[in-house]
C-alpha cells in the first residue's frame, strides 16, 4: 500500500467490505450522517481506498455462513429503511433456497409432476404460448411447412 490510512478511512475500508455500501460504511467509519454519502462516494473512488478493501476482501475467510450473513444483511436493510438493498438480499436468498438438493425433482415422473403443475398455474393461453416458444416445435412447424 502506496499512501497509509488514517483510522476513520481504515473502518471505512473494513465497514465496505462487509456491507458494500459507501454511504453506510462512511456512518460506522464516524462520518456525519449529513456527510456520510459524499464522503462514502469520494473514498470509495481513491486508489489507496480500492487497494485497501481489495487488501482486505483477500484476507477474509471462505468458510462463513452465507445463507446467515445474507439474512443478517436483510435484517439490518429492512431495519434501516434501505428497501432496495433489503430486496437484493430477498433475491440472493431466493436463488439459494431454491438450488437445494430436497426441493430439485429426483425423476422423470416428478419433474413431470412440476411441469403440469406450472402449467395448471399460468393457465391454457400461457402454456400454449410458451409451448410454442420450444425450438423443437419450430423445427417440426418448418418440416410440416417444407411438405
Amino acid at each position: 500500500m502506496t499512501k497509509e490510512l488514517n483510522l476513520k478511512q481504515e473502518k471505512f475500508c473494513q465497514a465496505y467490505v462487509l456491507y458494500r455500501n459507501a454511504t453506510e460504511s462512511a456512518k460506522i467509519a464516524g462520518y456525519s450522517d449529513v456527510s456520510a454519502h459524499t464522503q462514502g462516494h469520494r473514498l470509495v473512488q481513491r486508489p489507496d481506498i480500492q487497494e485497501r478493501i481489495e487488501e482486505l476482501e483477500k484476507e477474509i475467510e471462505t468458510n462463513i455462513d452465507v445463507v446467515a450473513e445474507i439474512e443478517n444483511q436483510y435484517t439490518y436493510a429492512k431495519n434501516n429503511g434501505h428497501t432496495n438493498s433489503a430486496i437484493k438480499a430477498l433475491e440472493v436468498l431466493s436463488k439459494i433456497r431454491t438450488a437445494k438438493d430436497d426441493e430439485v425433482p429426483k425423476s422423470i415422473a416428478e419433474l413431470e409432476g412440476e411441469i403440469v403443475r406450472s402449467l395448471e398455474i399460468l393457465g391454457e393461453e400461457r402454456s400454449s404460448k410458451i409451448f410454442l416458444q420450444c425450438k423443437w416445435f419450430e423445427k417440426e412447424q418448418e418440416e410440416n411447412e417444407a411438405i
